[in-house]
């Protein structure tokens, strides 16, 4: 605890604050102060100062409002830390750049500050007023309220004036940067896709209609987008000797030797003769899963893919009759034709009344007019595809309401639109798949993090030395797949690849998840160019985005595969979380509670919301940190911005 010798101006003061404690000897647990927000040449800082007793009644009497009790921390002074070479109380001071986040706790009686450093000091409120505290800091300290814990304060770090400079250069926006860049933040908080997606669609503008942007300031836009405007960011480890006491569950990492990969050749795409092979005289697929194979091997011949795209996406039952489609059309024809009425006849005033219905609204008509507008499908003002596209989104959100319509959904239906050139077959083949992907779309983000912890947890099986690189490049949260993941590397291939690459993973063989095992194999690829290279966070991310349009889909699909041959040749070897993984029964079927499956990607570790009465019950191959009776880790802010 170092002493400024200058006079520092106070901008905020509390009168009535208790400070006990690790920071106070046991004999003066009841020393009392004030609790001041102090401005210094060196910066703000939040501290508490000691008064005289008679002073110190007074106060008492007119406004006990705080009291700071049980101040621990890791470091273990000579003497104890908040008291001078004599034992009396001093100063406790803890600065705004070394704060890290501030939770408050039992109904905002208790207030824990965290440091950067790992330092935690808990507070508790006598007249439950942490709110107070919470709102006075708001005019002095940038922070955001966790996605995943409504009671944790994440400190935002000040936006880079070099990195404000380079929105500005980008020429994207037309209000002041500064202030755009802190909105981004804010939307980010709560809208996370939408404001992701309309950042990149003003990139996609500048890239294909304008001047391409120079080198520098398109790594300054990947630096603004992925380190300046993290929300939530890394949480220390936390131990608090109280009641509620913390505790710090180690993790080890898997160790397993796994055989060598085995080459798997890819083979012949499913033709039209094969097709028709295996219908029966009515109509019937008659062996499904043969189907099935031979796509996963080879996809489909493009001139036959309207047809197998139906039964692939659940819009046809595979052991449905020719008739029975026939009439299976005409039904949903007119479902379709219901649904789109109903958006199409809605009154001004009735949008005027239904803001998440105009909001989606807003978000379609201004992603129709961006999506694949390079295709020759979609080339041109005034086109009808469009127009196409436009309703069958906007049907969408009358058939889904509750997930409506998310950006990146245009993604998924645009090739779909494009093959079936039907937009009753298009719509229910777009359902077809979003039932598939829903969950990327999640508002909170779970199903994403979801994946992400899933795709850390395979690569740390199959490749623990580049598991452990990209872990100490801040990277081991695998937020630079997002874009792969979130709209099924849409963007990393070109039109005919990824239909092709589609067809293959809707037949869901070899395994479940086999998505991320195609991402392993991307990142097996790269693995040398990283390591080599030494390559930090910005690089794996610009590297990773420069991927796109310039992957082999096919060696990577064999490389995948023979991923999966890796890990079923030991699979009585693998633990229980990586079997759940790609479909495979659990070893212990007991151990499933323990499994975090349902766990937020972060590399390390895993947050649950401690206020939530069935909160998930978390032992993950990242670590966590248990609270009492639930369960609390810390997770690493989800970075939106490799879209």
């Amino acid at each position: 605890m170092f002493e400024p010798t200058e006079q520092g101006k106070e901008l905020w003061m509390q009168t009535g604050v208790e400070l006990r404690g690790g920071s106070i000897r046991e004999d003066e647990v009841h020393s009392l102060g004030t609790l001041n927000i102090v401005e210094y040449s060196f910066g703000k800082c939040i501290e508490w100062k000691p008064i005289e007793d008679s002073v110190v009644l007074e106060n008492q009497a007119q406004d006990p409002e705080w009291s700071l009790v049980d101040t621990h921390t890791r470091r273990t002074p000579t003497s104890p830390e908040g008291t001078d070479s004599l034992g009396r109380t001093r100063t406790v001071r803890i600065l705004f750049t070394d704060l890290h986040s501030f939770r408050i706790n039992h109904k905002g009686q208790q207030l824990i500050f965290i440091q950067k450093d790992g330092t935690t000091h808990v507070a508790f409120f006598q007249l439950s007023n942490a709110e107070s505290f919470v709102n006075s800091l708001k005019g002095f300290l940038r922070f955001v309220k966790s996605r995943t814990n409504r009671n944790l304060y994440i400190i935002v770090d000040e936006v880079p004036s070099v990195l404000t400079k380079s929105f500005a250069e980008l020429d994207l926006f037309p209000e002041n940067t500064s202030d755009y860049v802190w909105k981004f933040v804010k939307n980010l908080q709560n809208r996370p896709y939408e404001t992701t997606l309309e950042a990149f669609s003003k990139l996609a503008d500048i890239w294909l209609y304008k001047e391409p942007a120079k080198r520098p300031v398109e790594e300054a836009v990947a630096d603004i987008l992925n380190n300046s405007l993290s929300i939530d960011v890394p949480h220390p480890p936390v131990s608090i000797s109280s009641g509620e006491e913390y505790e710090v569950i180690g993790v080890h990492e898997l160790s397993l030797t796994l055989p060598p990969r085995r080459p798997c050749p890819r083979g012949l795409p499913l033709s039209p003769e094969q097709w028709k092979k295996y219908k029966d005289p009515e109509g019937r697929i008659i062996n499904p899963q043969a189907v099935k194979e031979i796509i996963f091997h080879g996809g489909v011949v493009p001139s036959l893919r309207f047809k197998v795209w139906k039964f692939l996406l659940n819009y046809y039952p595979w052991d449905s009759t020719r008739i029975e489609r026939l009439n299976y059309k005409k039904k949903k024809t007119d479902e379709y034709y219901k649904m789109k009425l109903q958006w199409r006849s809605m009154t001004s005033v009735q949008e005027n009344n239904f803001s998440d219905y105009r909001d989606r609204k807003s978000l379609i008509e201004k992603d129709v007019n961006r999506t694949d507008r390079t295709l020759p499908y979609y080339l041109g003002d005034n086109n009808p595809h469009l127009v196409e596209l436009y309703d069958i989104l906007m049907t969408y959100v009358m058939y889904n309401f509750d997930l409506g319509y998310v950006q990146g959904m245009s993604d998924l239906l645009s090739p779909i639109l494009c093959l079936m050139k039907s937009e009753v077959d298009a719509f229910w083949s777009f359902v077809g798949f979003m039932d598939k992907v829903s969950t990327n779309f999640d508002i909170d983000q779970a199903g994403m993090k979801h994946q992400l912890c899933q795709l850390y947890t395979l690569l740390s099986t199959i490749d623990p030395q580049l598991a452990h690189y990209l872990n100490m490049q801040d990277s081991g949260n695998m937020f630079f797949c997002f874009r792969w993941l979130l709209v099924l590397f849409k963007r990393e291939f070109n039109a005919l690849d990824i239909m092709k690459l589609w067809e293959i993973l809707w037949t869901g063989l070899p395994c479940k998840n086999f998505h991320l095992l195609l991402c392993i194999a991307i990142l097996d690829t790269e693995r040398s160019t990283f390591m080599e290279n030494r390559y930090g966070f910005t690089e794996i991310l610009k590297h990773i985005n420069d991927l796109s349009l310039n992957i082999d889909l096919s060696a990577m699909l064999s490389k995948a595969e023979g991923i999966y041959c890796q890990l079923m040749s030991v699979a009585d070897q693998l633990p229980d979380n990586v079997r759940t993984i790609i479909g495979l029964e659990p070893l212990n079927k007991t151990s499933l509670t323990n499994i975090a499956t349902n766990g937020e990607a972060s590399g390390h570790n895993v947050e649950a919301n401690t206020n939530d009465s069935n909160s998930r019950r978390n032992s993950t191959e990242s670590g966590n940190v248990k609270f009492g009776d639930d369960e609390v880790s810390f997770e690493r802010g989800l970075n939106l911005s490799h879209m």
